[in-house]
């Protein structure tokens, strides 16, 4: 962590805005990554669930009512079985293989959010510090003023009136 913390404060004085963590992590995906994420994300969505239910469906009608003794597929289905064996052997490859890129996603998020929060708290403390000088040199300047309107309200007492503030 403290490799960032000190990344982090040397950027601070160079870089003045924030990163797309997406468009970074996107950046150095291959082709393959990259369809595969596609894949993933349609194999997750409610268009493949219809497509795969009516392809099913379809399947089971097809060889059990309108090829009846001529089917290519007959009850128990192997064919069936055997190609929804092999969907489910590519399939889950490609879903952990897309799981893993999101959470190398989440991880390079979560590092900038980290910094986002570490560059906003240095600027924080630097504004707190500069505030604090700020209030300071107030407190002298409203000091000084008293004493100049004290003394001009009694010239006589000039000297007690340094001693006592």
């Amino acid at each position: 962590m403290e490799n960032i913390e000190n990344k982090t404060i040397e950027e601070l004085a160079e870089a003045r805005h924030s990163k797309n963590t997406f468009e970074v992590h996107e950046g150095g995906l291959s082709f393959g990554e990259r369809l595969a994420d596609k894949l993933a994300d349609f194999a997750g969505s409610w268009t493949f669930i219809i497509i795969f239910i009516s392809v099913l469906l379809s399947w089971i009608v097809l060889n059990t009512i309108l090829l009846f003794g001529h089917a290519f597929d007959q009850y128990p289905f192997i064919l069936l079985n055997l190609v929804l064996s092999c969907i489910a052997a590519m399939q889950a490859p490609v879903i952990m293989m897309s799981q893993n890129r999101q959470e190398n996603r989440d991880r390079l998020r979560a590092e900038h959010d980290y910094e986002v929060n570490l560059k906003s708290e240095i600027l924080i403390e630097e504004v707190l510090k500069r505030l604090d000088i700020i209030e300071k040199k107030q407190e002298d300047i409203l000091q000084t003023l008293q004493r100049k309107s004290i003394t001009q309200k009694n010239p006589e007492n000039k000297y007690e009136i340094n001693h006592q503030i």
